[in-house]
């Protein structure tokens, strides 16, 4: 075939994408026979094979197809614990998949720059896998959309265009009110966690759900971010109240046992002074005296099956973005040492 006049070298895989106006991936796809590639993009490709004069080799192709799997991990939260299990669940499903990932990190919640984003979707990764807060980031979304690169949201409620995997946080945060409730607690602390996750809101609406349902309850609340840090001032800030409430339920297990923290330094004992409990089931709850009961959500399961799934989409990328759906898992109550009924139940009922 006729080569385009003045090339110095042989074409590459990247100068048909180039030509073709497609992902590199996708040219491979085509090279490669896989499913997937609409008739007109097919074409397109084909036709920039031809004018450029490119030859694949056997070897060139082998390495293609070992590499087309790479999935992007952008991730920044506060909390330690969490993207510990988060980014476990993520490996563990890389390794069995066969797939390499290229970590992106933002710094305290905050997304990277948006350069750095750019840069890591122009690598020419398959698909993007993201945890919270940064999956309902308009920053990270908007250049994802603009690549159009299948992306993963782990935690998060309904993101556009992207596979979404998370638990009932609204139903979660009711049981686990409901519990206090019922342990006689009429005097109740929430923390919120970082008001821009839909998560946080989810969970304070199931919060003040089970407070309406029971007459004579006072429900007191303070601002978070998930950090440990936001959870001290949170806990400083309800305990102060008069009277302070007979039991705290913060967003995240970081900011429970910062809560913890703050009783001790306040002389009152957990839980026979006050009840505190979380949401997550991290290590952060069982690391600390007494461990917390909290709402266990399956981080790790819910990245892992993120991870899944957006394979599945890579696979499948002419799949519609309405079949998609959010994707619930289950989630459970575990009860440890940092509950009780209220020390004085006289006070505590109305």
């Amino acid at each position: 075939m006729k080569k385009r006049a003045g090339r110095s070298r042989s074409p590459t895989i990247i100068d048909v994408a180039a030509q073709a106006g497609v992902s590199p991936m996708t040219v491979s796809r085509v090279i490669n026979g896989r499913v997937g590639v609409d008739p007109q993009t097919r074409a397109s490709v084909q036709e920039a094979i031809q004018a450029l004069g490119y030859i694949p080799n056997l070897a060139a192709r082998s390495l293609v197809t070992s590499a087309e799997l790479r999935i992007g991990v952008i991730y920044s939260n506060p909390s330690a614990a969490f993207m510990s299990d988060f980014l476990t669940g993520v490996f563990e499903e890389a390794s069995i998949r066969g797939a390499r990932l290229i970590l992106l990190k933002g710094e305290n919640g905050r997304p990277p720059d948006q350069a750095a984003i750019e840069d890591l979707v122009a690598s020419g990764i398959s698909g993007l896998i993201c945890a919270p807060p940064l999956c309902e980031s308009p920053a990270v979304m908007d250049v994802v959309r603009k690549a159009r690169v299948p992306v993963a949201a782990v935690g998060a409620h309904g993101v556009e265009d992207a596979i979404c995997v998370r638990i009932d946080d609204r139903l979660a945060a009711y049981e686990m009110t409901r519990r206090l409730i019922d342990l006689g607690h009429r005097r109740l602390g929430f923390i919120v966690g970082n008001p821009d996750q839909v998560a946080s809101l989810k969970r304070l609406d199931g919060f003040y759900a089970a407070v309406r349902e029971t007459e004579g309850v006072k429900a007191t609340i303070a601002q978070g971010d998930f950090s440990f840090a936001s959870g001290l001032a949170a806990g400083d800030q309800l305990l102060q109240a008069s009277p302070p409430p007979t039991a705290i339920f913060a967003s995240n297990d970081d900011m429970a046992a910062a809560v913890v923290s703050v009783a001790h330094r306040r002389q009152l004992d957990v839980p026979g002074e006050l009840t505190v409990v979380g949401f997550d089931d991290t290590t952060a709850a069982v690391m600390l005296w007494p461990p917390l009961t909290t709402v266990h959500q399956p981080v790790r399961r819910l990245a892992a099956e993120a991870l899944g799934l957006l394979v599945a989409e890579i696979g499948m990328p002419s799949r519609s973005s309405g079949d998609r759906g959010d994707r619930v898992l289950g989630h459970d109550i575990v009860t440890r040492q940092s509950t009780s009924a209220p020390h004085d139940m006289d006070a505590a009922l109305p």
